[in-house]
Protein backbone atom coordinates (compact mmCIF):
# COMPACT_ATOMS: atom_id res chain seq x y z
CA UNK A 1 0.00 0.00 0.00
CA UNK A 2 0.95 3.29 -0.80
CA UNK A 3 1.67 6.50 1.46
CA UNK A 4 -0.94 7.98 -0.44
CA UNK A 5 -3.28 4.67 -0.19
CA UNK A 6 -2.36 4.96 3.40
CA UNK A 7 -3.27 8.74 4.30
CA UNK A 8 -6.61 8.18 2.18
CA UNK A 9 -7.76 5.67 4.11
CA UNK A 10 -7.12 7.04 7.19
CA UNK A 11 -9.34 9.53 6.08
CA UNK A 12 -12.28 7.25 5.69
CA UNK A 13 -12.24 5.01 8.43
CA UNK A 14 -12.79 7.87 10.72
CA UNK A 15 -16.25 8.31 9.88
CA UNK A 16 -18.44 5.16 9.97
CA UNK A 17 -18.99 4.47 13.32
CA UNK A 18 -19.78 7.87 13.72
CA UNK A 19 -22.38 7.75 10.84
CA UNK A 20 -23.68 4.77 12.25
CA UNK A 21 -24.97 6.02 15.20
CA UNK A 22 -26.42 9.26 13.25
CA UNK A 23 -28.44 6.79 10.86
CA UNK A 24 -29.66 5.04 13.62
CA UNK A 25 -31.15 7.74 15.80
CA UNK A 26 -32.41 9.23 12.51
CA UNK A 27 -34.08 6.26 11.82
CA UNK A 28 -35.44 5.53 15.15
CA UNK A 29 -36.82 9.14 14.73
CA UNK A 30 -38.38 7.95 11.23
CA UNK A 31 -40.16 5.17 13.67
CA UNK A 32 -42.19 7.63 15.62
CA UNK A 33 -43.79 9.33 12.59
CA UNK A 34 -44.32 6.21 10.23
CA UNK A 35 -48.29 5.38 9.93
CA UNK A 36 -49.44 8.68 11.37
CA UNK A 37 -47.69 11.37 9.44
CA UNK A 38 -49.76 14.05 8.11
CA UNK A 39 -48.89 14.44 3.89
CA UNK A 40 -47.98 17.74 2.78
CA UNK A 41 -48.55 17.47 -1.16
CA UNK A 42 -45.80 20.46 -2.86
CA UNK A 43 -46.85 19.31 -5.93
CA UNK A 44 -48.75 16.21 -7.83
CA UNK A 45 -47.81 13.64 -6.39
CA UNK A 46 -44.32 15.57 -4.86
CA UNK A 47 -45.37 14.50 -0.80
CA UNK A 48 -43.09 16.01 1.68
CA UNK A 49 -43.59 15.11 5.40
CA UNK A 50 -42.58 16.49 8.79
CA UNK A 51 -40.64 13.43 9.46
CA UNK A 52 -38.18 14.67 6.21
CA UNK A 53 -37.21 17.84 8.22
CA UNK A 54 -37.00 16.38 11.41
CA UNK A 55 -34.95 13.95 10.36
CA UNK A 56 -32.61 16.08 8.10
CA UNK A 57 -32.82 18.51 11.10
CA UNK A 58 -30.97 15.66 13.05
CA UNK A 59 -28.53 14.68 11.07
CA UNK A 60 -27.16 18.36 10.27
CA UNK A 61 -27.00 18.86 13.95
CA UNK A 62 -25.30 16.28 14.71
CA UNK A 63 -22.39 16.03 11.63
CA UNK A 64 -21.92 20.11 12.67
CA UNK A 65 -21.72 19.51 15.94
CA UNK A 66 -18.68 16.67 15.02
CA UNK A 67 -17.28 18.18 11.86
CA UNK A 68 -17.90 21.53 11.93
CA UNK A 69 -16.68 22.96 8.90
CA UNK A 70 -18.10 20.08 6.24
CA UNK A 71 -20.16 21.24 3.73
CA UNK A 72 -23.86 19.02 3.77
CA UNK A 73 -26.36 18.54 0.82
CA UNK A 74 -29.27 17.41 1.96
CA UNK A 75 -32.66 16.61 0.16
CA UNK A 76 -34.76 19.04 2.21
CA UNK A 77 -32.36 22.13 2.86
CA UNK A 78 -30.21 22.30 -0.23
CA UNK A 79 -26.15 23.57 0.48
CA UNK A 80 -24.13 26.34 2.00
CA UNK A 81 -20.94 25.48 -0.11
CA UNK A 82 -18.20 26.94 2.51
CA UNK A 83 -15.46 25.09 0.28
CA UNK A 84 -14.71 22.79 2.40
CA UNK A 85 -13.03 19.46 1.00
CA UNK A 86 -15.84 17.44 2.81
CA UNK A 87 -19.25 17.06 1.39
CA UNK A 88 -21.88 15.37 2.69
CA UNK A 89 -24.91 13.79 1.01
CA UNK A 90 -27.74 13.32 2.55
CA UNK A 91 -31.23 12.01 2.10
CA UNK A 92 -33.14 12.18 5.17
CA UNK A 93 -35.88 9.82 3.96
CA UNK A 94 -35.45 7.80 0.73
CA UNK A 95 -38.61 6.07 0.40
CA UNK A 96 -40.53 9.38 0.89
CA UNK A 97 -44.04 7.99 -1.07
CA UNK A 98 -43.68 4.50 0.65
CA UNK A 99 -43.33 6.20 3.72
CA UNK A 100 -46.22 8.89 3.24
CA UNK A 101 -48.35 5.64 2.62
CA UNK A 102 -47.20 3.45 5.33
CA UNK A 103 -45.40 1.30 3.22
CA UNK A 104 -41.98 0.00 4.63
CA UNK A 105 -39.41 0.49 2.20
CA UNK A 106 -37.37 3.47 2.82
CA UNK A 107 -34.15 4.61 4.89
CA UNK A 108 -31.84 6.87 5.97
CA UNK A 109 -28.82 7.54 3.47
CA UNK A 110 -25.50 9.39 4.18
CA UNK A 111 -22.94 9.79 1.96
CA UNK A 112 -19.54 12.04 2.55
CA UNK A 113 -16.58 12.74 -0.28
CA UNK A 114 -13.16 13.87 0.94
CA UNK A 115 -12.01 15.82 -2.47
CA UNK A 116 -14.74 14.64 -4.59
CA UNK A 117 -13.53 11.18 -4.03
CA UNK A 118 -16.30 9.14 -2.16
CA UNK A 119 -15.00 7.85 1.16
CA UNK A 120 -17.61 6.19 3.40
CA UNK A 121 -21.35 5.47 3.57
CA UNK A 122 -24.10 4.31 5.44
CA UNK A 123 -27.78 3.51 4.63
CA UNK A 124 -30.08 2.29 7.79
CA UNK A 125 -33.08 0.54 7.20
CA UNK A 126 -35.22 1.10 10.50
CA UNK A 127 -38.17 -1.18 9.35
CA UNK A 128 -35.72 -4.24 9.17
CA UNK A 129 -32.87 -3.10 11.70
CA UNK A 130 -30.34 -3.26 8.24
CA UNK A 131 -27.39 -1.56 8.95
CA UNK A 132 -25.43 -0.85 5.82
CA UNK A 133 -22.07 0.85 6.12
CA UNK A 134 -19.15 1.25 3.37
CA UNK A 135 -15.68 2.81 3.58
CA UNK A 136 -13.01 3.70 0.95
CA UNK A 137 -10.87 0.53 0.58
CA UNK A 138 -12.30 -1.26 3.28
CA UNK A 139 -15.16 -3.50 1.70
CA UNK A 140 -19.31 -3.35 2.50
CA UNK A 141 -20.82 -4.56 5.53
CA UNK A 142 -24.49 -5.01 6.56
CA UNK A 143 -24.95 -5.16 10.81
CA UNK A 144 -21.06 -5.34 10.73
CA UNK A 145 -20.83 -8.86 8.89
CA UNK A 146 -19.20 -8.34 5.05
CA UNK A 147 -21.53 -8.40 1.98
CA UNK A 148 -21.02 -9.01 -1.40
CA UNK A 149 -22.35 -8.41 -5.07
CA UNK A 150 -23.81 -11.68 -6.21
CA UNK A 151 -22.14 -14.21 -8.92
CA UNK A 152 -25.01 -14.62 -11.39
CA UNK A 153 -23.39 -14.00 -14.61
CA UNK A 154 -26.49 -14.13 -17.43
CA UNK A 155 -28.90 -11.15 -17.78
CA UNK A 156 -31.62 -13.40 -18.43
CA UNK A 157 -31.30 -14.89 -14.47
CA UNK A 158 -31.31 -11.71 -13.23
CA UNK A 159 -33.22 -10.08 -11.07
CA UNK A 160 -32.69 -6.40 -11.69
CA UNK A 161 -34.60 -3.49 -9.97
CA UNK A 162 -35.76 -0.20 -11.05
CA UNK A 163 -37.82 2.83 -9.98
CA UNK A 164 -39.62 5.97 -11.51
CA UNK A 165 -40.01 9.69 -10.23
CA UNK A 166 -42.78 10.27 -8.29
CA UNK A 167 -43.77 13.63 -10.30
CA UNK A 168 -43.37 14.43 -13.97
CA UNK A 169 -43.47 10.38 -15.25
CA UNK A 170 -45.38 11.51 -18.37
CA UNK A 171 -41.68 12.91 -19.41
CA UNK A 172 -39.28 9.72 -17.64
CA UNK A 173 -38.82 7.13 -20.84
CA UNK A 174 -38.19 4.62 -18.29
CA UNK A 175 -41.30 2.51 -18.91
CA UNK A 176 -39.64 1.81 -22.61
CA UNK A 177 -36.58 0.30 -20.77
CA UNK A 178 -38.69 -1.26 -17.72
CA UNK A 179 -40.75 -3.25 -20.45
CA UNK A 180 -37.65 -4.44 -22.38
CA UNK A 181 -35.55 -5.00 -19.84
CA UNK A 182 -38.55 -7.43 -18.39
CA UNK A 183 -38.66 -9.47 -21.13
CA UNK A 184 -34.77 -9.93 -20.69
CA UNK A 185 -34.03 -11.26 -17.41
CA UNK A 186 -35.51 -13.19 -14.74
CA UNK A 187 -37.70 -10.29 -13.14
CA UNK A 188 -37.87 -6.13 -12.48
CA UNK A 189 -38.73 -4.81 -9.25
CA UNK A 190 -39.75 -1.62 -8.31
CA UNK A 191 -39.85 -0.39 -4.55
CA UNK A 192 -39.25 2.70 -4.72
CA UNK A 193 -36.19 3.37 -3.28
CA UNK A 194 -32.81 3.99 -4.84
CA UNK A 195 -30.90 3.84 -1.71
CA UNK A 196 -31.95 0.34 -0.75
CA UNK A 197 -31.87 -0.94 -4.35
CA UNK A 198 -27.96 0.17 -4.38
CA UNK A 199 -27.96 -1.44 -1.26
CA UNK A 200 -29.29 -4.67 -2.35
CA UNK A 201 -26.90 -4.78 -5.59
CA UNK A 202 -24.09 -4.54 -2.81
CA UNK A 203 -25.61 -7.51 -1.18
CA UNK A 204 -26.77 -9.78 -3.74
CA UNK A 205 -30.31 -9.70 -3.16
CA UNK A 206 -30.45 -7.94 -6.67
CA UNK A 207 -28.09 -8.52 -9.74
CA UNK A 208 -28.41 -4.74 -11.35
CA UNK A 209 -30.30 -1.45 -10.95
CA UNK A 210 -30.85 1.11 -13.21
CA UNK A 211 -32.51 5.03 -13.09
CA UNK A 212 -32.58 7.99 -14.17
CA UNK A 213 -32.26 11.63 -12.99
CA UNK A 214 -31.35 10.27 -9.76
CA UNK A 215 -30.03 13.45 -7.40
CA UNK A 216 -26.77 12.91 -5.60
CA UNK A 217 -28.24 11.85 -1.99
CA UNK A 218 -29.81 9.34 -3.93
CA UNK A 219 -26.69 7.85 -4.88
CA UNK A 220 -23.95 8.94 -3.22
CA UNK A 221 -23.99 5.93 -0.05
CA UNK A 222 -25.20 3.27 -2.41
CA UNK A 223 -23.03 3.87 -5.01
CA UNK A 224 -20.02 2.99 -2.18
CA UNK A 225 -21.75 0.74 -1.09
CA UNK A 226 -21.78 -1.32 -4.54
CA UNK A 227 -18.35 -0.77 -5.18
CA UNK A 228 -16.87 -1.91 -2.12
CA UNK A 229 -19.09 -5.06 -2.31
CA UNK A 230 -17.30 -5.51 -5.87
CA UNK A 231 -19.77 -4.27 -8.10
CA UNK A 232 -19.73 -1.86 -10.75
CA UNK A 233 -21.53 1.58 -11.39
CA UNK A 234 -21.09 3.73 -14.56
CA UNK A 235 -23.46 5.79 -16.98
CA UNK A 236 -25.25 3.61 -19.47
CA UNK A 237 -22.45 3.76 -21.75
CA UNK A 238 -20.29 2.53 -19.12
CA UNK A 239 -18.18 5.44 -18.58
CA UNK A 240 -17.29 6.66 -15.22
CA UNK A 241 -20.19 7.51 -12.31
CA UNK A 242 -20.23 11.23 -10.85
CA UNK A 243 -21.91 12.06 -8.01
CA UNK A 244 -24.20 14.16 -10.11
CA UNK A 245 -24.67 11.72 -12.79
CA UNK A 246 -28.11 11.37 -13.81
CA UNK A 247 -27.88 8.02 -15.71
CA UNK A 248 -27.45 5.29 -12.84
CA UNK A 249 -26.76 1.77 -13.61
CA UNK A 250 -25.12 -0.93 -10.97
CA UNK A 251 -24.45 -4.51 -10.89
CA UNK A 252 -22.75 -7.60 -10.14
CA UNK A 253 -20.42 -6.83 -12.85
CA UNK A 254 -21.09 -9.60 -14.47
CA UNK A 255 -24.35 -8.65 -16.48
CA UNK A 256 -23.03 -4.78 -17.00
CA UNK A 257 -21.79 -5.27 -20.22
CA UNK A 258 -24.98 -7.53 -21.50
CA UNK A 259 -27.18 -4.69 -19.32
CA UNK A 260 -25.57 -1.82 -21.56
CA UNK A 261 -25.71 -3.44 -24.95
CA UNK A 262 -29.74 -4.16 -24.09
CA UNK A 263 -29.94 -0.09 -23.25
CA UNK A 264 -27.93 0.46 -26.70
CA UNK A 265 -30.62 -2.17 -28.36
CA UNK A 266 -32.88 0.25 -26.88
CA UNK A 267 -31.84 3.54 -27.39
CA UNK A 268 -31.09 2.28 -31.41
CA UNK A 269 -34.85 1.00 -31.67
CA UNK A 270 -33.46 -2.36 -32.49
CA UNK A 271 -35.27 -5.54 -31.41
CA UNK A 272 -38.22 -4.43 -29.36
CA UNK A 273 -40.91 -6.00 -28.25
CA UNK A 274 -44.23 -4.61 -28.65
CA UNK A 275 -46.73 -3.99 -25.77
CA UNK A 276 -49.70 -6.22 -26.13
CA UNK A 277 -53.16 -4.81 -26.98
CA UNK A 278 -54.84 -5.51 -23.74
CA UNK A 279 -58.19 -5.73 -25.80
CA UNK A 280 -56.72 -8.61 -27.40
CA UNK A 281 -57.18 -12.53 -26.27
CA UNK A 282 -55.84 -13.80 -23.37
CA UNK A 283 -53.83 -16.87 -23.03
Amino acid sequence: MTTSDTAQKSVSTTFAPAMMEIAREAGALLMQYFGKVAIEYKGEADLVTAADRASEKLIRERVKKLWPSHDILGEEEGLVDTGSDYRWYIDPLDGTTNFAHSFPVFCVSMGLEHKKRRIAAVVYDPTRDEMFSAEQGSGAFLNGKPIHVSQTDKLAASLVATGFPSNKRHKNPNIHFYHQITLRTHGVRRAGSAALDLCYVACGRFDGFWEFNLNPWDTAAGVLLVEEAGGRVSDYQGNYYPTDGRETMASNGLIHEALMHEFAEIYAGRGLEMLPDPRGPRD
